[in-house]
């Protein structure tokens, strides 16, 4: 399940968190992952996006104000729950990923800030082990639900492991990440929509193969209904980080386009992967490695709901 916690491009923010977390668990896809590497990843990125994670945590504290259990779904090494667990000084904060090696990352941090005295993890995934997943007040989903087949059923199943009062805050949609102008001075310009493109065929193709997939309108708040919740908010929090960037910032944006680049041979024009190429070339003084105007533009999409109480 995808804590990932949204990086990348359009769906592909989740697509490394949430494959490795999720679907592709058991599947047989991940047993040759390297974890350290990823939860490096996932820790780095958190680190650049932790103003826009930072400020949906601390919006949540309108519908949930003194939770006494935080949940976070797919955590992937618990960036995000670090930034619940500041919103919420006073929760339990529960870590819940498929992956042990991740978990470990996130109990060994929470012993580094001192805060092993209110943090746990849980080895549990979406959507066959949602019974795994604590009662909580308030369950944080970013980006793990699109890794579920039937999301509607995976919803109505995480509804029921809420508190009467309490919220789901889930984190679907927003706007591709942008970090390079339309002409970039070679190649033909357009390259990140024609990348955009190419991430929603992956997308599709994605969802399609998933256990149980279901061709469902992603109308989130629609859905959060369907579970029998309250929608009561929808906001989107934006992460503006102008040239010149910070080398973590780089160095993110460098992996995300080596990744792309690897899984792009059949997708993408001649010209367009030869841009690429030339993009990712240190040598080049054109490249991610070096350009000035680089900067990373995106924005995430959080829709709240509550289960009420009975009789309210």
């Amino acid at each position: 399940m995808g804590h990932h916690q949204g990086q990348g491009t359009g769906h592909e923010q989740g697509q490394r968190h949430g494959h490795a977390h999720g679907h592709g668990h058991g599947h047989g896809d991940d047993r040759d992952m390297d974890w350290a590497a990823m939860g490096a990843m996932l820790e780095r990125y958190a680190r650049i996006a932790a103003p826009m994670y930072g400020e949906a945590a601390a919006w949540l504290r309108r519908w949930t104000p003194d939770p006494g259990v935080v949940v976070d779904v797919g955590s992937g090494p618990g960036a995000v729950s670090f930034l619940l667990a500041e919103a919420f000084p006073t929760a339990r904060i529960v870590a819940a990923d498929p992956e042990e090696p991740l978990l470990e990352r996130a109990r060994d941090r929470a012993a580094r800030e001192g805060l092993s005295d209110r943090f746990e993890t849980v080895r549990a995934a979406l959507p066959d082990a949602i019974d795994d997943v604590p009662a909580a007040d308030l369950l944080w989903l970013c980006k793990s639900l699109h890794h579920v087949g039937d999301q509607g059923a995976a919803l109505t199943a995480l509804a029921g492991r809420l508190a009467p009062g309490g919220a789901i805050a889930l984190l679907e949609g927003g706007l591709s990440a942008r970090c390079l102008p339309r002409d970039i001075g070679f190649g033909r310009p357009g390259l990140l929509a024609r990348l955009e493109a190419s991430d929603e065929e992956w997308f599709a193709g994605m969802r399609t193969g998933l256990p149980g997939s279901q061709d469902t309108a992603e109308d989130w708040p629609a859905l959060l209904a369907d579970a029998g919740l309250r929608h009561t908010a929808t906001r989107t929090f934006l992460l503006d980080l102008p040239a010149p960037l910070s080398e973590d910032a780089r160095a993110h944006i460098v992996e995300e386009f080596t990744r792309r680049r690897d899984t792009r041979e059949g997708r993408l024009a001649p010209d367009d992967l030869a841009t690429l190429d030339r993009l990712l070339d240190k040598d080049d003084p054109q490249s991610l490695h070096h350009r000035p105007d680089l900067f990373l533009l995106t924005a995430q999409t959080v829709h709240v709901a509550v289960k009420d109480a009975p009789g309210a």
